[in-house]
């Protein structure tokens, strides 16, 4: 309890921030489409929302040396609130984007400085404790975003992304009026995309697939939940369903990649992904409560395949190294999520929905083939790192994770 009340106002910013932009990207796609948008045009825009999120992730950290947390907080606020608000002004999909990547770099940006302060409070003995309630926080909030998805679209669009705006300030209210001191800076972790592929070749491929996976499915889903005939609020549910199977995997799919060689896990989730793939097309003839069911499946398979991999490439990292690992992680990440939604739904607009799913197949049977041929090319690590829950959230995440990979430092 006193570890709740010592970081509410960090936890509450983030609750905040989870509403506001967990709804904006199924709104985009609900909004774009009944306003004339393409599939591609819909594409896009998530697919700038990661632009924008990998150019957060990078100014965030420099941002918070130059003027400080809260200071930084408040700036990339007012450009995400910015980015919400200038829907209602113009309805043009290249516009929009741009407002998707204003939007994005707040989302990168306001992690970081959460992760940051988070950081420069917790302890060894504490770290533990606050980055489970920062899990629960954080997964809870994007779970309840997705049930408001439906109250949403049924709103005037001004009304919908006003209601987000008004989310997306109040997230700055916690830190703006917080007694806790500002933390020091400790800048920027180095990033050195190679030394993912240095420490494993295998995980910086199924990081990438990990993003085909979540990025198309959350921002590509929607047109997918409107092509098979879901209305509106079922499609906040579809999303919801996805969020709560991947909710679940954790700690079974945890118990396992720490028992076990986690190649072979990785694989076996990649071979579940594709038989929930063909699971997900076919429930579309089968009503409601199928395709809901088929989506927690897909969210159960998919979803842990970045902390697997995470996990595997910190095997053979040091702990000096690991934070760089976890930034160079996170980029090959941002990289796969910022192609996937516009190349899913380029495809989806010529063979129609089912080849959101066909697309994620590709990606993980490419990604078995690799890990049976990597599995050839040197034995697993004698000694591994635990299994970690590791959120997507910004490149300094790696700092509040390292004390969980390596409990003495």
């Amino acid at each position: 309890m006193r570890m709740m009340i010592s970081f509410a106002a960090l936890f509450l910013s983030v609750v905040m921030l989870q509403l506001s932009s967990g709804g904006v990207g199924p709104l985009d796609a609900l909004s774009g489409l009944a306003n004339g948008f393409s599939t591609t045009d819909v594409g896009v825009l998530g697919s700038a929302h990661f632009v924008g999120f990998f150019i957060g992730c990078w100014w965030a950290p420099r941002l918070m040396g130059t003027v400080g947390h809260s200071r930084a907080y408040a700036s990339l606020t007012a450009m995400g609130a910015i980015g919400l608000a200038a829907h209602v002004l113009v309805t043009d999909p290249v516009w929009w984007a741009l407002f998707r990547v204003a939007t994005g770099i707040c989302v990168a940006g306001c992690y970081t400085v959460i992760e940051a302060w988070l950081q420069s409070k917790v302890t060894n003995e504490t770290r533990g404790r606050a980055m489970g309630i920062y899990r629960v926080v954080d997964i809870s909030a994007s779970f309840a975003a997705q049930f408001m998805i439906g109250t949403l679209a049924s709103m005037e669009t001004y009304i919908a992304y006003n209601l987000l705006t008004i989310l997306c300030c109040a997230s700055m209210l916690p830190l703006a009026i917080t007694r806790m001191p500002q933390p020091d800076n400790h800048g920027a972790p180095r990033l050195r995309p190679a030394i993912a592929w240095q420490m494993s070749p295998l995980a910086t491929l199924g990081v990438v697939v990990a993003a085909l996976s979540a990025a198309s499915f959350r921002m590509v889903g929607p047109i997918y939940g409107q092509g098979v005939g879901l209305a509106a609020d079922q499609i906040g549910y579809f999303l919801a369903a996805f969020v709560a199977g991947g909710a679940v995997a954790q700690y079974p799919i945890g118990w396992l990649a720490d028992k076990y060689d986690r190649r072979w896990v990785l694989i076996g989730l990649s071979v579940a992904a594709v038989f929930a793939s063909a699971i997900t097309i076919g429930a579309a003839q089968t009503g409601e409560t199928g395709v809901m069911i088929a989506a927690a499946i897909f969210g159960f398979t998919t979803f842990p395949i970045y902390s697997v991999c995470a996990a595997h490439a910190h095997d053979f990292a040091t702990s000096e190294q690991r934070v760089e690992l976890s930034a160079a992680l996170m980029f090959f990440y941002a990289v796969g999520a910022i192609a996937a939604p516009y190349a899913t739904s380029a495809l989806i607009e010529v063979f129609g929905p089912p080849a959101l799913f066909i697309v994620i197949s590709a990606g993980h049977i490419l990604l078995i083939a690799f890990g049976v041929t990597r599995m050839r090319a040197r034995p697993t690590a004698a000694e591994r790192t635990p299994y970690v829950y590791a959120p997507r959230t910004s490149f300094l995440v790696g700092r509040l994770l390292r004390g969980s990979r390596d409990p003495d430092t």
